[in-house]
């Protein structure tokens, strides 16, 4: 009877914290439908007449834009850097080996307000025009982290008895990394990289350090929701975006709980 009551409990607790987490998000959504410009509950309409104008806003489209290609070029780079330093942190042993780790995992634990005024403090010093490629450095620096995770993490579940036996077969260095280790890693690769990309393109603190007058697509939002002049259509990019971003989430959730070439069935 106590372990029952315990999970009842349990139970309860789970499901006021997923109530907590997603009620203001499934009514973000609602209103993205509501035929009134003004938020108010119950809503006393149903339209989709916004969409069309949110779609065909011109700032939106440009914040859109910019936001993708960020998201993007902050994923290559942390797959490039992330996966790179996974490989040197698993492989070799050094002094300060475990302080290398410890400092690329800092960066996504550090608050985005804090990361964003050192950058825009370096980038000012070195009189760096502030662009598309002040917000990739600034998105890649929390970016890393999710990547260089998956595949440290993988890498160490690949036994090094299948490298030891490619190299025994003959296989160079290259090859073994080609036709081993890479297909061993993929999924972790893909994984990182899905939620890089969903990290980047959400992120808004360290985009306002350095964007400069450069609007993405979460800075678009901020600044239609203080101005409240354009409510509507920021309910229905909002949804848009959720709609969107579970994608990369799910299949990195899925692909995470995969391990390639060592699954279990």
């Amino acid at each position: 009877m106590e372990q029952r009551g315990t999970r009842i409990a349990l139970g309860v607790w789970v499901g006021l914290v997923l109530l907590f987490l997603y009620v203001p998000i499934v009514v973000i959504c609602l209103y993205a439908f509501n035929k009134s410009n003004v938020q108010s509950w119950p809503i006393s309409g149903w339209t989709t007449h916004w969409f069309g104008s949110a779609i065909h806003n011109g700032d939106m489209q440009q914040a859109l834009w910019l936001s993708l290609k960020a998201a993007a070029l902050a994923t290559v780079a942390a797959i490039a850097l992330g996966s790179a330093a996974a490989f040197g942190v698993h492989r070799f042993r050094f002094f300060g080996r475990e302080a290398v780790s410890f400092l690329l995992v800092l960066p996504i634990a550090l608050p985005g307000i804090i990361t964003g005024m050192a950058l825009n403090s370096y980038f000012t010093f070195w009189k760096l025009n502030f662009g598309l490629l002040t917000i990739v450095i600034g998105h890649a620096t929390f970016c890393v982290v999710v990547v260089y995770n998956n595949v440290l993490a993988r890498l160490r579940r690949v036994p090094g008895s299948l490298a030891e036996a490619s190299m025994d077969l003959g296989a160079d260095g290259w090859q073994t990394f080609r036709f081993v280790t890479l297909p061993s890693i993929s999924t972790a690769l893909v994984s990182g990289g899905l939620l890089a990309f969903a990290l980047s393109f959400d992120e808004v603190i360290v985009t306002t350090f350095t964007a400069g007058a450069q609007n993405t697509l979460p800075i678009w939002i901020f600044g239609q929701i203080r101005l409240g002049q354009q409510l509507p259509q920021v309910n229905v990019v909002v949804f848009l975006i959720l709609a969107v971003t579970i994608i990369p989430v799910a299949l990195a959730q899925r692909l995470t709980s995969e391990s390639g070439i060592l699954r279990t069935e």
